[in-house]
């Protein structure tokens, strides 16, 4: 059985790691929405995928590993595997965005 772990009661750098990765999706998202509003604005779809690549890069490893350990709790390699393949395919929609579009 888990133990649940009070904020108060966390080691520091447990809270630095939260705290950081929040923030790494938070800084993405908001880079991920102006290159939204690029898009929706000159109708460049480069700038689309420049978005979605951003959000599986930043936030959606952050929502995995949120969901995941809340809803599921399966081992850290199933959690580790999808956050990989998320920034994975979030870098190959960023490579598109700039070399394979045009």
């Amino acid at each position: 059985m888990s133990q649940v772990v009070r904020i108060d009661e966390a080691p520091v750098f447990e809270l630095l790691t939260v705290a950081s990765l929040f923030l790494v999706a938070l800084l993405g998202t908001l880079i991920a929405y102006q290159a939204y509003r690029g898009y929706r604005r000159n109708d460049a779809t480069s700038m689309l995928y420049l978005a979605v690549g951003l959000l599986l890069l930043t936030l959606c490893p952050f929502l995995i590993n949120v969901a995941v350990t809340t809803l599921v709790s399966p081992g850290q390699v199933v959690t580790v595997f999808l956050e990989n393949v998320s920034r994975l395919v979030g870098l190959v929609a960023i490579m598109y965005s700039l070399y394979g579009h045009h």
